[in-house]
């Protein structure tokens, strides 16, 4: 894997990755807003991934197809059940005002394995994500934002995913490219966190997976998760150098 941090000078964080060829990248939005009447103490991430005609012929203009969706519930799955940001830090005032972080990824390059580069181009923007500190004025009761005082966001977990193409139960890819996935009879993607905790599988249809075959698999994420995350840290503490 690649990573480039900064990639987009006008979001409040930025990543682009490349996983063999296929290469994301993600821009994140942050805006105020209110909280959610059911959570007022929790701000909140909304992720999406496009999948533009410019990364594949195989994706056509128009509203988002169906497998972009899938990928963004998936991404917005993950953060959900890692708990990879403390949603309650989001949060400035209960029930009156919040931070929204908008996650646009974008797929530049298209070549299979999709989702692992989903997953850690959102980690790397969000590690690389800072915001101002956001006071309300006691007298107006408006938001005030201090730009020059900017803090990066905590990042509790480090979910990575790992993505596998299944040709009847018998023979296992690891990072497959498209035409292995075009021909693979199931598709299998398992994400843990670096404390080996397992975060969630996707499996969308196919043949069936025995448990051991599965159990195979979660052990290969778990050792691939401490692979990207000492990439993820090495990368980190240059950038940090290179300030």
């Amino acid at each position: 894997a690649v990573f480039t941090w900064c990639s987009v000078s006008t979001a409040d964080g930025s990543a682009l990755v490349k996983i063999g060829n296929t290469t994301v990248i993600c821009g994140i939005k942050a805006e105020l807003t209110t909280p959610p009447s059911d959570a007022p103490n929790r701000g909140y991430i909304v992720p999406n991934v496009d999948l533009p005609p410019l990364c594949s012929s195989k994706f056509r203009p128009g509203p988002p197809g169906e497998q972009a969706q899938a990928a963004s519930q998936f991404i917005a799955d993950v953060i959900e059940s890692s708990d990879l940001i403390n949603m309650e830090e989001l949060c400035i005032e209960k029930s009156k005002l919040c931070w929204v972080l908008y996650c646009d990824i974008m797929c530049l390059d298209y070549d299979g394995n999709l989702l692992d580069a989903c997953i850690i181009v959102l980690l790397a923007a969000l590690k690389n994500a800072q915001l101002p500190e956001v006071t309300i004025n006691k007298e107006t009761d408006l938001a005030e934002a201090d730009i020059q005082k900017k803090k990066p966001l905590k990042i509790n977990r480090l979910p990575v995913g790992s993505s596998f193409a299944v040709f009847d139960d018998s023979i296992i890819i690891v990072d497959p490219t498209a035409e292995e996935e075009s021909l693979s009879t199931a598709l299998l993607t398992v994400v843990t966190d670096e404390e080996d905790r397992l975060c969630a599988v996707h499996k969308p249809g196919g043949t069936s997976l025995s448990g051991e075959k599965l159990q195979h698999c979660i052990n290969r994420a778990i050792t691939r998760n401490k692979e990207i995350s000492k990439l993820v840290d090495k990368v980190t503490e240059s950038t940090k150098t290179a300030k």
